[in-house]
């Protein structure tokens, strides 16, 4: 599986380190990713998914339905 968030989409990105003296070489920036098991109450079951930081907080936000409902993603499959 890549390094993806499966509600977000979240993936690396290509950027700069730059040094003292500004020189500058490519470095790829990872997402924060987590395997996390969520109890999905629709379901009744629990779902395993690969998700960024930033996923985590907006199902304890909003949910786990309402989110992959935005997402298109198919909690059964999970």
């Amino acid at each position: 599986m890549s390094r993806k968030c499966q509600v977000t989409g979240k993936k690396a990105n290509n950027g700069y380190a730059v040094s003292h003296s500004h020189r500058r070489t490519k470095k790829l920036q990872q997402v924060n990713l987590q395997w996390k098991k969520i109890w999905w109450p629709e379901g009744n079951r629990w779902v395993r998914l690969k998700l960024s930081t930033k996923a985590i907080k907006t199902i304890q936000k909003k949910g786990l339905q309402a989110v992959a409902q935005e997402a298109g993603l198919n909690l059964n499959h999970y």
